[in-house]
């Protein structure tokens, strides 16, 4: 036996579609963070650049990784390739709420902005 019959050999259950599994913890995490927003909003209105910038990355990190997991899913036979596309699609939910999170924290700031200068004149 040579080497590369060796390696033909191993099993299917130890390769593992890595890529596949950090978009969904990615994802996850984003959505994590949605949650505490909701749950705790006066956190967020403290720390909302924190919770949109994160959110913003695990956006970020799950689209391609995503892909990547879809990618090589193919090549391993279909494995985790649904677990790959729950990240592509949870990546662009977050990108989406991040957008929003930005539009809703900078209408805060002019909505208290046109509150204080009608409070002086």
């Amino acid at each position: 036996m040579t080497s590369g019959t060796r390696q033909a050999a191993v099993p299917s259950a130890e390769i593992r579609n890595t890529p596949a599994r950090v978009s969904v913890w990615a994802a996850a995490m984003g959505v994590g963070l949605i949650v505490g927003i909701g749950v705790t909003p006066m956190f967020w209105l403290l720390y909302g650049g924190w919770y949109t910038f994160c959110v913003g990355v695990f956006g970020i990190v799950a689209i391609p990784a995503g892909h990547l997991g879809r990618r090589r899913g193919k090549r391993l036979g279909g494995r985790d390739r649904g677990l790959a596309l729950l990240g592509i699609v949870s990546g662009w939910l977050l990108i989406l709420c991040a957008v929003v999170l930005v539009l809703a924290y900078a209408g805060l700031v002019a909505g208290l902005a046109v509150l204080v200068d009608s409070a002086h004149r």
